[in-house]
């Protein structure tokens, strides 16, 4: 999964009070693959190209334990959590954007193959959509268009923010569904991820900055 991931954070950004928090919680949503990609750089995890390993993925994601196991997760979301507390000194804010971290673990365990692991060791997990696409795309959209819908319904502000959020996640999605596959993993592999998460958070800081919640009735 991909864009999908943000869809706990626009969720989450419609339900909380705090103002703005959007870009905070696009950066929970994808933390552990923001992780995961810097440790490819240092060679702390590892993956590799396998054509056909899926049929929408190419990537083998065999060695991961410090990112993409429950446990690792977990270590994550508590620390993004204590790190937003200590920011934002309002701990249910902090306890959400946790949430959203751990989120990114349960999302992948629909979409991976049995890959992911609770503490870096066997049983691997993964219920593998992404050898199903066509119930994977359809969930994949859904999740995130419906979630950016409920923000926007619960906010008021200019479209134009709300339209790039949804060009860029919509472009972002096509380039990963529908490029051609890489030869191998190199630094530009993990140059690119930064780039789409960065793109994508910083849409969602401008959507984040030009809303308003919409006044209670009553």
């Amino acid at each position: 999964m991909f864009i999908g991931h943000w869809a706990p954070a626009l969720a989450a950004a419609a339900v909380s009070k705090r103002e703005p928090g959007l870009a905070t919680l696009f950066v929970a949503a994808q933390l552990v693959d923001w992780a995961f990609f810097a440790f490819l750089l240092t060679g702390t995890e590892h993956m590799r190209v396998v054509p056909g390993i899926t049929a929408m993925n190419a990537m083998d994601l065999y060695d991961m334990p410090w990112t993409h196991s429950l446990a690792g997760s977990a270590a994550w979301a508590a620390g993004f959590g204590a790190l937003v507390l200590v920011w934002r000194r309002d701990l249910g804010f902090a306890l959400l954007a946790a949430a959203v971290v751990m989120s990114h673990w349960l999302l992948d365990l629909l979409v991976h193959r049995p890959d992911l692991t609770l503490a870096g060791m066997p049983p691997r997990l993964g219920f593998g959509l992404w050898n199903h696409p066509w119930i994977e795309i359809p969930l994949e959209l859904g999740l995130t268009f419906g979630a950016l819908w409920f923000y926007l319904a619960r906010t008021r502000g200019p479209a134009l923010p709300a339209i790039v959020l949804g060009v860029v996640l919509a472009c972002l999605q096509a380039f990963n569904w529908f490029a051609p596959e890489p030869e191998a993993v190199t630094s530009a592999t993990s140059y690119l991820a930064f780039f789409a998460y960065g793109l994508a958070t910083l849409a969602a800081w401008w959507l984040g900055k030009t809303r308003r919640r919409v006044p209670a009735r009553g």
